[in-house]
């Protein structure tokens, strides 16, 4: 499997990126971030996730390892095919996404083009809980100053729902806490219900 790309960008085209990699040009199939990031550039890089099918095999490109991850996931929705879900993330930014999912919002899956209403709560219904904090935080709004395994961050952010928070108020609070320093589950919940 092909799993990461980098090499000069030989051509942009309204299909995919062309890429060339010590002599060989990939045609790669870019979601909208890992598009921009490319165009216009010599040299790109771009993590992909290779479909093997009967009639061919297609990569595709993705700005970074999150938004490979949120790709596998909207595929492992039925219905939701490979060229779907890089719709999905051409229209949408990834932690976009993970709101979306989180607050039960298909209102903003089904205005992509190609996704409807049914197919819209189906991503909701069997996404719903398997979006971790940082992804709905976004790769962007901060690195982990503290590593916590996932169930213990899962029972900070549902701690703070059960409180009557949203779960992207508690999983922001939650990040908070981790960047100040606090380490337990104990002491996250001290430090982000001090700053909700």
């Amino acid at each position: 499997m092909i799993g990461y790309l980098k090499g000069n960008v030989k051509s942009v085209s309204a299909e995919f990126v062309l890429l060339e990699v010590n002599g060989v040009g990939y045609e790669v199939i870019c979601s909208g971030a890992a598009f921009s990031k490319l165009s216009g550039a010599a040299e790109g890089e771009v993590y992909t996730y290779m479909q093997v099918k009967e009639d061919g095999v297609t990569l595709f490109g993705f700005a970074d390892l999150q938004e490979k991850s949120l790709f596998l996931k909207l595929t492992s929705v039925q219905g939701v095919g490979a060229k779907m879900a890089i719709a999905i993330l051409s229209s949408m930014r990834p932690s976009d996404v993970s709101a979306a999912i989180a607050t039960a919002d298909s209102k903003r899956f089904a205005a992509v083009k190609g996704v409807g209403k049914k197919t819209a709560e189906r991503i909701i219904l069997e996404l719903h809980g398997k979006i971790s904090a940082d992804e709905l935080l976004g790769a962007s709004e901060g690195v982990r100053a503290v590593e916590l395994p996932a169930a213990e961050e899962d029972d900070a952010v549902s701690a703070l729902m059960g409180l009557g928070f949203t779960k992207q108020e508690s999983a922001r609070a939650v990040s908070r806490a981790r960047a100040s320093g606090a380490a337990t589950v104990e002491e996250i919940l001290a430090v982000a219900l001090k700053g909700m």
